[in-house]
């Protein structure tokens, strides 16, 4: 897939948010609460590294074979705003607590599902293969809002596995698919 291929779509997005956790800290029951990030451990990077067949450099995920074709989530920003909407919630959604590695402004991403797809922040494309959906968990009515969980389904993005190595950066980004996708995501209704 290149930019001068005729059958690609390339779409302008912003990344608005990049997570690498070297820890899986929403286990066991979300009543308990997540558990704490170790100290001195960061999250919310402002780049990341991907590396072809193991996922995002110091992601709990890297490396694990049972996770390959899904060691990376993209999301929508768009979800969060419209669950955020939805759910009459007077603040913005922290898309650090919905543990999507990379979040995008400005395309459909759950349209990627069984997509191959490129992002590139400027220090070169890298290539994805989307798979499946990223379902919402409980987890996301403790740490979002009440009735997130319910109001993500069909929205929470897509679990990919990276073809290629590369960068990806916090800021403006190309989005090249060989489908076309929407500026705005496809939303589906709350309650259902």
């Amino acid at each position: 897939m290149s930019g001068t291929d005729p059958m690609t779509f390339r779409l302008d997005v912003e990344i608005v948010h990049l997570l690498a956790s070297p820890v899986h800290r929403y286990d066991g029951r979300p009543a308990d609460g997540p558990a704490p990030l170790p100290e001195g451990a960061v999250e919310s990077r402002e780049r990341i590294e991907v590396r072809a067949g193991l996922g995002i450099v110091g992601d709990r995920f890297f490396g694990h074979g049972a996770h390959r074709r899904a060691a990376v989530t993209v999301m929508a920003a768009e979800s969060l705003d419209e669950v955020r909407s939805g759910l009459g919630l007077d603040r913005p959604l922290d898309p650090a607590l919905a543990r999507r590695n990379i979040v995008i402004r400005g395309a459909d991403i759950d349209a990627l599902v069984g997509q191959p797809f490129e992002l590139d922040s400027g220090d070169g494309p890298v290539r994805f293969q989307g798979h499946r959906a990223a379902n919402p968990c409980a987890w996301m009515n403790v740490v979002l809002a009440d009735g997130a969980h319910k109001a993500l389904r069909r929205r929470g993005g897509v679990r990919c596995e990276p073809l290629g190595d590369g960068v990806l950066r916090l800021g403006p980004a190309v989005l090249t698919s060989l489908v076309p996708l929407e500026r705005e995501p496809a939303l589906f209704a709350a309650a259902e």
